[in-house]
């Protein structure tokens, strides 16, 4: 019942209909509620079937949300403050109805500068102006409608030198009107009063997108501002300092932003009044030589498909008028979904509107002289397609020419229909029509024909390249050891060279193993299984996006071998979208490198928290709870809503001490989640040693860094929405425990339980060991698994030396740098 058909606030409750007769119903279920629970109204409080009422100091109605007259009242019989306790008393009231005032920090700002420290209070002719203006607004003060689903959000921005105003609007079903539904106003900071005029435009999206953000989420919002560089935060894969983190804030909304001149129809609201669009300039209504330079495609469909008898045809189209020209775009799409498409440039200035139509007539022209009888036109432009169907009247002296033209050239089909589609369902004409107004040709009327080829592979492969005959790069090698025979036209050279390499590779029935130089026979694989490898290793199930060294040591040691692998795998990894908007940034170390080491497994862990991660995931989820052992690099990881003291002493009882025993050391930061007198007896009652890393220096606990470090990168590369990141976490800790640390030279899994995993690649392109393991007998299996277990701590005490070894080499380059 509650936001569908009753809405509460404390004690207050109003039953909402749409209907008249739906209201009874409603009432019937509140008061059947009120009765169960024993509650109480008082009669003389109670309204009903009224259109409108107050609640919480607003009159709402069904035409949106309007201020008290009361509140109103109070302000315009306020006489001019004469003390700080007067002023603050008129600013909270002006701040309680603030989302209906326009540009309200701009305007009173005189008044705001009375409340500075250490400031007298001098009532001066600035602040009375300041103050009159307001009483002057709240003459007429704004109604707020609600936002309808399913149409865009108008945000229009004004950024200051020192304050910053939005109203965030919507058109209504036509297109022609707006309606305000939220004003903002805010005073920047000292410190943001300092920043660029581009910085202090994402800290004001940023901030109003906070203060908006149960509006936005469901909405698209088309951005409309003046200062044109606030686009390129949409546009630049990779920023720094405080815009990549505006960035980081608005990922989660979807944010479009478009020049003023863009929203068609556009009515602009009180909040804009003192920036209207300027009038239309007259042109002469007898159509003056108009210079067109066409673009047009090569045909790809038959003149004759027009002359079809009862053939629908379908025409869309749009124009485009921008600062670098005019432009506008057709297509024709046949009964077959044959597609022919149009694009002129226009060498006269002309509105959008103009543009519009002069797209639409070119694309009724061209199904005139295919002579087509049944057509169906789409447009974008709500005020092309509803003056054409004779909805909304044509008054502008220079449209009325062309709607007429339009009706003069629908008298030729049989059978036509005007249709209005969203921008969105319109990006072919779109594209043709941006394409064309920022299309430069070097004659006048002339223009190069462009074409658009297929390319059905790539010009150079990014995976291994099979021979021009398509066949795998070992088909010599199997051939010649199944058959001793060389390929044809081989010199004495070649053949020299076959045997050679035939020497490292093993035929198995119809597979080939490569011998490795540690005698691991690895399978060898064709193209396309080379790209099924390739894509699962780096952003499958378990993909980590790891580098190209790391990705060919990983296909390695899962057992799979092709000539060019490592090349292959750096060039997958350039390609790769993702790779290059979370690459690492790297920085100056400050000082000298301090290494820490474990002497054995599970006996030193680092523990550190990542958060708080905006957006929240879908279960409410905010932060991630990390775990880092330091000899093995395992990583245990964990997702909460909150991270308090007993959510860390349930975390380290659960996932450190019940699965991997009780460790010598614990080292956190100082953060009071993770210090505090529940953390501080679990850690005595177990006799572990609690350590603290240094203050405001997290290089001190630099494993668990690192560790979240690779953790959040991982997740980044593998969310597919923003709020699915809590379902990655168990992949991206699989293939982080799955991957070679360069720190041990293996595996933590390897390091942790003997043996490698399985990838999930090794079951759809089995390799050996999955071969071999399917036909081992139980008793041979078990005792496979035996000799591995005896062979762990080798591995380990390899690990050891190979990690201190790895520690000594990184800290004497690390050194060299301070």
């Amino acid at each position: 019942m509650i936001h569908k058909e009753i809405e509460v606030y404390v004690d207050d409750m109003i039953a909402k209909s749409q209907k008249e007769e739906d209201h009874l119903v409603h009432l019937y279920k509140l008061f059947t509620r009120l009765r169960k629970f024993r509650l109480r109204l008082n009669p003389n409080k109670c309204t009903f079937g009224v259109r409108s009422g107050k609640l919480l100091g607003f009159i709402v109605s069904q035409r949106g949300i309007e201020v008290d007259p009361d509140k109103v009242k109070a302000i315009q019989e306020m006489l001019a403050p004469k003390s700080e306790k007067e002023v603050r008393g008129f600013l909270g009231r002006l701040n309680y109805i603030a989302r209906f005032i326009s540009h309200l920090t701009a305007t009173c700002e005189p008044i705001f500068k009375l409340l500075r420290k250490d400031q007298a209070i001098e009532w001066n002719e600035y602040c009375q102006k300041a103050f009159d203006k307001i009483k002057e607004y709240l003459q007429e003060p704004p109604i707020l409608a609600p936002p309808v689903p399913g149409r865009p959000l108008l945000m229009y921005m004004t950024v200051l030198e020192g304050s910053m105003g939005c109203m965030l609007g919507q058109q209504d079903e036509a297109g022609r009107k707006e309606h305000a539904i939220y004003f903002l106003s805010k005073k920047f900071t000292d410190c943001e009063s300092r920043y660029t005029a581009l910085e202090k435009t994402y800290c004001a999206l940023a901030w109003a997108a906070r203060r908006l953000r149960q509006y936005m989420l469901t909405h698209t919002t088309l951005l409309i501002s003046k200062m044109d560089p606030i686009k390129y935060i949409f546009q630049k894969p990779a920023l720094t300092g405080k815009i990549a983190r505006c960035q980081m804030l608005l990922f989660e909304y979807d944010i479009q932003y478009v020049t003023q001149k863009a929203i068609k129809g556009s009515v602009l609201s009180e909040y804009l009044a003192h920036q209207p669009l300027e009038e239309h300039q007259p042109v002469q209504s007898d159509f003056p030589d108009e210079d067109i330079m066409v673009l047009e495609k090569e045909k790809v469909i038959g003149d004759e498909e027009g002359s079809e008898p009862g053939a629908r045809w379908k025409l869309v189209f749009d124009g485009a008028s921008n600062a670098m020209g005019h432009g506008i775009g057709a297509v024709l799409i046949s009964p077959r979904d044959g597609y022919k498409p149009f694009a002129a440039r226009l060498g006269f200035d002309c509105t959008n509107n103009m543009a519009e139509y002069e797209a639409c007539i070119m694309g009724l022209e061209a199904a005139v002289d295919l002579r087509i009888k049944i057509l169906e036109v789409y447009g974008d432009s709500a005020l092309v397609i509803c003056q054409v169907k004779g909805e909304w009247e044509t008054r502008h002296p220079k449209l009325i020419p062309y709607c007429a033209r339009v009706m003069e050239l629908a008298k030729h089909f049989d059978e036509i229909t005007f249709h209005h589609i969203p921008r969105e369902e319109n990006q072919v004409a779109d594209a043709l029509a941006t394409l064309s107004s920022m299309y430069k040709v070097n004659f006048h009327n002339e223009a190069p024909l462009i074409k658009v080829d297929y390319k059905y592979e790539p010009t150079v492969y990014t995976v291994i390249a099979d021979g021009c005959d398509s066949k795998p790069w070992f088909y010599d090698i199997k051939r010649y050891l199944e058959r001793q025979e060389y390929p044809e036209n081989a010199s004495t050279n070649d053949r020299k060279t076959l045997r050679r390499l035939a020497s490292q590779f093993f035929l198995n029935g119809e597979v080939l193993y490569k011998r490795n130089h540690d005698m691991v026979l690895l399978r060898c694989v064709d193209r396309q299984e080379a790209d099924l490898l390739l894509a699962e290793i780096h952003e499958g199930s378990f993909g980590t996006h790891a580098n190209g060294h790391a990705m060919a040591k990983k296909i390695l040691r899962a057992g799979y071998y092709w000539l060019t692998m490592e090349a292959d795998c750096f060039r997958y990894v350039k390609t790769c979208h993702k790779c290059q908007i979370y690459a690492d940034k790297v920085h100056v170390p400050p000082t000298p490198l301090n290494v820490l080491t474990a002497p054995w497994p599970f006996s030193m862990w680092g523990i550190d928290v990542i958060g708080m991660i905006e957006p929240k995931a879908s279960n409410g989820h905010r932060f991630i709870l990390v775990a880092i052992d330091y000899f093995t690099k395992w990583v245990e990881a964990a997702s909460y809503a909150n991270v308090t003291q007993q959510v860390v002493a349930r975390f380290i009882k659960k996932e450190i001490i019940c699965r991997y025993g009780i460790p010598n050391k614990i080292i956190t930061d100082n953060g009071s989640n993770l210090n505090n007198k529940v953390v501080r007896e679990l850690c005595e009652s177990f006799k572990i040693e609690h350590h603290n890393s240094s203050p405001y220096r997290p290089q001190m606990n630099g494993a668990v860094e690192a560790a979240n470090k690779n953790i959040k990168k991982i997740i980044q590369k593998m969310v597919k929405t923003y709020k699915d990141w809590h379902e990655m976490l168990p992949f991206a800790l699989h293939g982080y425990r799955t991957t070679i640390r360069t720190s041990t030279g293996a595996t933590p899994f390897s390091l942790v339980y003997g043996m490698e995993a399985v990838l999930p690649i090794e079951v759809e392109i089995p390799s050996l060991r999955v071969l071999m393991e399917t036909k081992l007998e139980e008793a041979e299996w078990v005792q496979t698994r035996f000799d591995q277990l005896n062979l762990i701590e080798e591995k380990r005490l390899a690990a050891l030396c190979h990690g201190q070894l790895y520690q000594q080499q990184r800290k004497r380059a690390f050194d060299k740098k301070v």
